[in-house]
């Protein structure tokens, strides 16, 4: 997860940003208050990363799904719009599919439809899932399976990742992309024979240098 514009630069600048997710909750983290502040930071999200950026609606009813859609797509071509999957989420998604489209999910049910609905990405939320004793994990690769059984072109996007162990389950199931603290990727650099290995050699090296 991502929304704090100074770990942002920081994942871009290593070179492993591909784009950003934002939601209410990391908002309010962050102090964001206010409709217009809310998307001037989408703005500033997307003057950063050369990706997709999640901007997700409050609305809970088709029309205000549309109305919220299209103000936030309008906002910058970067932006992918997130919507809930329940019945007029599911209908807004049909009616975004051509401008991309993002829906949370925590089933397989729901996958399909959303894919079936011509969703950009779905995102299983796996710690989330993990929190209340189901298999996150496990969600992510039957969903990955189901697209590829039936060649449905929607990515899947496992969000609410905790950890670099998440990291790699997610990679060995499949998934397309995973949205991650920026402390989750920086402990994918992590190894104890990378310590003790550059340790020596700078030991070496200053043996034989002085």
């Amino acid at each position: 997860f991502f929304c704090h514009k100074r770990r942002i630069r920081e994942a871009y600048d290593l070179g492993v940003l591909d784009g950003v997710t934002t939601n209410p909750s990391l908002m309010a983290k962050e102090g964001i208050k206010g409709v217009e502040n809310q998307r001037k930071h989408y703005v500033d999200i997307c003057n950063i990363v050369q990706g997709d950026v999640s901007a997700e609606v409050i609305a809970t009813d088709y029309e205000g799904m549309i109305r919220e859609g299209e103000e936030l797509a309008a906002l910058n071509p970067h932006i992918v719009v997130k919507v809930p999957c329940i019945a007029d989420g599911i209908k807004a998604i049909k009616y975004f599919t051509e401008k991309g489209i993002r829906t949370l999910v925590f089933s397989v049910g729901q996958a399909l439809l959303a894919a079936k609905a011509g969703a950009t990405y779905v995102s299983p939320f796996v710690g989330r899932l993990d929190d209340i004793c189901e298999d996150g994990i496990g969600l992510v690769g039957d969903i990955v399976r189901m697209y590829r059984t039936y060649d449905y072109k929607t990515q899947v996007l496992a969000a609410s990742i905790r950890n670099t162990k998440h990291i790699i389950e997610c990679v060995e199931v499949g998934a397309d992309v995973a949205t991650c603290p920026l402390s989750a990727i920086k402990g994918l650099l992590n190894h104890p024979l990378t310590d003790s290995g550059l340790k020596k050699f700078l030991e070496d090296y200053k043996k034989v240098n002085g």
